[in-house]
């Protein structure tokens, strides 16, 4: 199942020599022909995650512009992570019913058209729908590039998935700081226009290099059955698989709260100008970035245990942000808070491995679709808090989940082989 390893951590002396540079990982991701599949199935991760992220860059432009609340707007986010949310299950289900070809590039379809519509959005009403149909369009890719990398990478899957989880920190720290420029010269419509062109190229990237499923792929998804329902679902039911799932809503909670309200804090708390705010945010992003990789080679050379400890940097920089307003704080807590999602790469990486083969889509589909749906309500929550005046007291909260979220991952069971 997961090869996590059992050992005790090896002393600083044994570090070089136990972890892997990030050169050779990479050159072994591109081995055998595989590093443009591996290129396109980042880029168009990066593509939908970095266009999503737009929306709280560009928040306090769209309250002005149809008249939204802090909590109407926390509601706005609730829908788009909701729906990203729902995709997540029939992702996970065509990707084992079709292959993940079809549905990445569907995906990519789904969610440039989706882009259009919230330009052209002419009320609140439209544009919380065009906003539903793009989450759905992001949750669908979710599953697949999981399963179509652990196809593709047999052996170092976690490592490939941290490399890979690079891409959309990438596209988060570049698309809205560039949004939020091109809001600011030519209005916000033209700040989400510019990833539309994107949407088309990376499909056809995916289209050409990523493999075409065999017809002789087993799956316990070929057929719809109560015997196939109960088959899943007892399988959803091991301990590991469910602590697993408990870290995964604990975080992403913790996550869509904090990013989906960063930027409109740091404007209407601190006062910094609507660009500076952007950068800031695309600072976080480039921190992550690096985390991501490192979360990877701990979880592939030491176990998933360990990947929680550079979270605790998490903690110091969400209790210490209420009290901080000069400039060059805001940009040191804004790399710290980059640690927050060392907990994604390898609790995902665990939890996939953790699924038989047969139902990794569907099971892992189903799983994210909870892990979603209920990290959604956190901002409209947020959103609801600040509007009652406690901006500065929910980011003293989401550290104390923060704290919860180390202990959750230190106690995630360890399984070999």
């Amino acid at each position: 199942m997961i090869g996590t390893g059992t050992g005790s951590l090896p002393e600083r002396s044994m570090c070089s020599r136990y972890l892997p540079s990030v050169a050779s990982q990479l050159r072994h991701l591109a081995s055998e022909g595989r590093g443009p599949i591996l290129l396109a199935i980042a880029a168009g991760w990066g593509l939908t995650i970095g266009t999503r992220t737009i929306y709280p860059v560009l928040l306090p432009d769209l309250r002005v512009a149809y008249g939204l609340d802090l909590a109407t707007a926390g509601a706005l986010l609730t829908v788009l992570f909701a729906a990203y949310a729902l995709g997540q299950l029939p992702g996970g289900l065509f990707a084992d019913r079709i292959g993940e070809r079809k549905t990445l590039v569907a995906s990519m379809v789904l969610s440039g058209g989706s882009v259009v519509l919230i330009v052209v959005a002419g009320s609140p009403i439209a544009l919380f729908l065009a906003t539903a149909a793009f989450g759905f369009g992001v949750g669908f890719y979710a599953i697949a590039r999981f399963t179509a990398i652990a196809k593709v990478y047999p052996d170092g899957y976690g490592t490939a998935i941290g490399i890979t989880n690079v891409a959309p920190e990438i596209g988060q720290a570049a698309l809205p700081p560039i949004a939020g420029v091109i809001a600011v010269a030519l209005g916000w419509q033209f700040g989400f226009g510019v990833a539309i062109p994107a949407f088309v190229l990376v499909a056809i990237a995916l289209w050409v290099t990523v493999p075409v499923e065999s017809d002789d792929t087993g799956s316990a998804v070929d057929t719809v059955s109560v015997a196939t329902a109960r088959y899943v679902a007892g399988e959803l039911k091991n301990p590991p698989v469910l602590l697993a799932t408990l870290v995964l809503i604990v975080g992403f909670s913790i996550w869509q709260a904090f990013t989906g309200f960063y930027p409109t804090y740091l404007i209407e708390q601190k006062g910094v100008s609507p660009v500076i705010a952007s950068l800031l945010f695309g600072l976080y992003f480039v921190s992550t970035a690096i985390i991501h990789p490192v979360s990877g080679m701990i979880y592939d050379r030491l176990n998933v245990r360990y990947t929680a400890v550079p979270i605790v940097a998490s903690v110091l920089a969400l209790a210490a942000l209420p009290f901080v307003d000069h400039l060059w704080l805001l940009v040191a807590i804004s790399i710290l808070l980059g640690t927050l999602l060392s907990f994604e790469t390898a609790t995902e990486s665990y939890l996939v491995g953790a699924l038989p083969e047969d139902v990794e889509g569907t099971g892992f589909g189903i799983l994210r679709t909870l892990v979603f749906a209920a990290g959604a309500a956190s901002p409209i929550a947020f959103g609801a808090a600040a509007d009652r005046g406690f901006f500065d007291e929910t980011f003293l909260v989401l550290a104390v989940l923060t704290v919860v979220l180390i202990v959750l991952s230190s106690r995630l069971p360890l399984i070999d082989n």
